[in-house]
Parts: C-alpha cells; structure tokens; sequence
C-alpha cells in the first residue's frame, strides 16, 4: 500500500454508536466519525462511509483495504456491519482484516500495511446464539 491517494477504512459497528476512521496507507489517521446509529444503522451506514471518503477527495474505489471489527458484540449490528465490510472489500478488490479488542484499529491497519488479508471477516458473537422457538 504505497499510493497516497488510496485509503483504509476501518468500520465498528457492535454497538448503538457506530464508528468509522479514514487512514492514509501508510497507517496515519485522517479523520474519524462516530454517530448514534443504533436501530438505523442499515440505513445509515453506506451515506457515512461515502461522506468520510468524499470529506478527504476519495471515492469508494479509492479504499485500499479495510479494517473490520468482529467482536464480541450485537449480534444485528456485527452482522450488518461486516456484510457491508466484506461486501465493499470484493467489490473494490481489496484486502480486508478482522480486528478486536481494545487496539482492534490500529493493529488492523499496521496489518493492512504489512500486506496481510484475511480474505472476509467473520463475526464473533462473544456467546453462543440463542435461537428462540417459532411463533404458532
């Protein structure tokens, strides 16, 4: 990753107030957004990410990996956010890595940084699910 114009995104989105950051590719921070998107997430996900991208002269395909939190977190939130994460990496062709706990962002990107891809980004929950019995 050593085009200045190609960028990383890193996405949270575990809990009511959803998170994204913008790095260089070399692994500075350029900007961060944090939002209360709790039940509109779904909705509201793709518009921040365009914006942040926009705020800094970038488009979609100008993301140059990502960096995606898997948990342990809401079972709704980690789903929507790492379906649009993996779904945004293939279509732009680039890498993507998982990252957790509390240094989850910037290990993620020194990860990106040194090449690595873990391909797609599967979600850990924290718990086993709890499947309820079907309505009559």
């Amino acid at each position: 990753m050593t085009n200045a114009n190609r960028h990383i995104l890193c996405i949270r989105t575990d809990k009511p107030e959803a998170e994204l950051a913008l790095y260089d590719a070399q692994g500075k921070q350029l900007d961060q957004v944090v939002w209360h998107a709790h039940r509109q997430l779904a909705e509201t996900l793709h518009a921040k990410i365009v914006g942040l991208l926009h705020a800094h002269g970038a488009e979609l395909h100008d993301i140059a990996g990502i960096v995606a939190y898997q948990g342990p977190g809401s079972f709704t939130g980690l789903r929507i956010g790492l379906s649009v994460a993996n779904a945004l990496a293939d279509a732009v062709g680039c890498p993507i890595v998982a990252g957790s706990g509390s240094e989850w962002e910037s290990a993620g990107v020194q990860r990106l940084v040194e090449g690595q891809n873990d391909e797609a980004v599967l979600p850990e929950y924290g718990a086993a699910a709890r499947v309820t019995k079907p309505r009559k």
